[in-house]
């Protein structure tokens, strides 16, 4: 009798009580692109469509043994990482990660909330730079996370590429910093990595408020398009036509008074499996 395996990826994130960001996010975009879907949840958020009032931190050593609970038994493919709000977190997840050095790493650096609320604390951009950035495949921050990173305003599509530059020097292999906050018909990502290899996607901006979720969704579709055999900028390629359609299928529908989210189940595709 054959034996088969569903495309495992592991999402460290927060959770979203609104359902639209963190985890929740993660687990629907996993799931619409035909994988298995797991989770070390590292905080749990007091949040709905109008923001985030409260977050109450998961105990470090908690975190690292849900890590290792998955990463032993389900053996993920890939890994995306997206709140981690605390110093002495960042340190844990980059201890944990070292056991398992071969598995690719796609880090959404959540900084701060759609509404504006900050969400790390003072300190933790510089713990992320220094333990977890060295262990990442992609780092895809958008423009006010790519600011704090870079130490640099950020106006134009240079300034874009100039940011790119500096983060490099964290130690990632990549970076793609999202830059749909410019003024503008027009969208533009700025993909650089390690071998100096530049490219610019392109995409045109879509009328909705419905936008709760972005990131999170992006760079987990990331992680799935990895886990499902593509390479790196393919994988992003894909990743961006996925979250363009999902705002697109979603801009008319109202889910609460604030943010809504995107309709990731646009297409869902049936659970992948691939044989062991």
């Amino acid at each position: 009798m054959s034996r088969y395996r569903y495309p495992v990826v592991l999402s460290i994130a927060g959770s979203d009580s609104g359902g639209g960001a963190g985890i929740q996010a993660d687990l629907k975009t996993m799931s619409a692109l035909g994988c298995f879907g797991t989770t070390a949840i590292t905080a749990v958020t007091v949040q709905n469509t109008l923001g985030v009032s409260d977050i109450y931190p998961i105990p470090v050593d908690v975190v690292k043994a849900q890590i290792k609970a998955v990463m032993d038994d389900l053996k993920p493919l890939v890994i995306k990482i997206g709140m981690v709000h605390r110093t002495e977190l960042a340190i844990g997840i980059a201890e944990t990660l070292r056991e398992y050095p071969n598995t690719p790493v796609i880090f959404d650096p959540l900084m701060a909330a759609t509404s504006g609320r900050r969400l790390i604390a003072d300190d933790t951009a510089e713990a992320l730079k220094k333990h977890l950035f060295p262990r990442t495949q992609l780092i895809t921050p958008n423009l006010d996370e790519a600011a704090i990173l870079a130490e640099m305003k950020i106006k134009t599509l240079g300034d874009m590429k100039g940011a790119a530059k500096r983060i490099m020097q964290y130690g990632c292999k990549a970076v793609l910093i999202k830059g749909g906050h410019l003024q503008g018909p027009d969208l533009f990502d700025v993909y650089l990595d390690y071998n100096g290899d530049e490219r610019i996607f392109r995409s045109t901006a879509i009328d909705s408020f419905n936008t709760h979720g972005t990131g999170c969704s992006l760079s987990s579709a990331i992680a799935c398009f990895i886990a499902l055999g593509n390479d790196l900028q393919t994988a992003i390629a894909n990743s961006k036509n996925y979250v363009h359609q999902a705002i697109e299928q979603g801009k008319d529908v109202k889910t609460g008074e604030g943010h809504g989210p995107l309709n990731h189940f646009f297409d869902p595709q049936k659970l992948v499996r691939y044989q062991d």
